[in-house]
């Protein structure tokens, strides 16, 4: 029973950290952040979900938080964090591929980042070149920055997340 509790907590203040990492992280860069070109670096957390599920609800938080201390539009303040979220629960179904990680949020914020742009700050942007626009900056971000951080977490993968991986690993 304690075992279980302790558990709980490890869970809950692993996901607290990484909404506060990815809070801070958008709110220092936050001229690069928003808008129809950009390039959050939070965004390389996204990888996460390759080390634990605790990442998942750190993420949807992190841009929940993020995007609301950052004064963003209620409509991406609710569709931007569930882009992340949808994000990061396909980051966490491909964990068994670590190539594949990154594509989940990739596709999630290309998809429904540019109509939230339209429709929450009426952006004249047509939308498939806010799709490659927005697209540009997830890759940056998660394909290039995250999969740099995913290569070093995962040289220490089992001292940062030893409770949430299998034995096998």
């Amino acid at each position: 029973m304690h075992y279980k509790n302790s558990e709980k907590t490890y869970f809950m203040v692993f996901s607290a950290v990484i909404a506060a990492v990815y809070t801070v992280l958008t709110m220092i860069f936050a001229p690069v952040s928003f808008g129809p070109i950009q390039f959050r670096i939070s965004e390389m957390l996204c990888v996460l979900p390759f080390f634990t599920p605790a990442a998942i609800p750190g993420l949807f938080i992190g841009c929940f938080l993020s995007n609301l201390l950052c004064g963003a539009a209620t409509l991406d303040v609710i569709f931007g964090s569930l882009a992340t979220l949808i994000g990061a629960i396909g980051s966490y179904k491909l964990r068994k591929n670590r190539w594949l990680v990154c594509v989940p949020p990739i596709l999630a914020n290309t998809i429904i980042i540019p109509w939230v742009l339209r429709y929450a700050y009426g952006s004249e942007d047509i939308i498939w070149y806010a799709m490659i626009t927005v697209g540009i900056g997830e890759i940056l971000a998660i394909g290039v920055l995250g999969n740099i951080l995913l290569s070093f977490l995962n040289n220490y993968k089992h001292v940062i997340f030893g409770r949430f991986l299998s034995d096998k690993e």
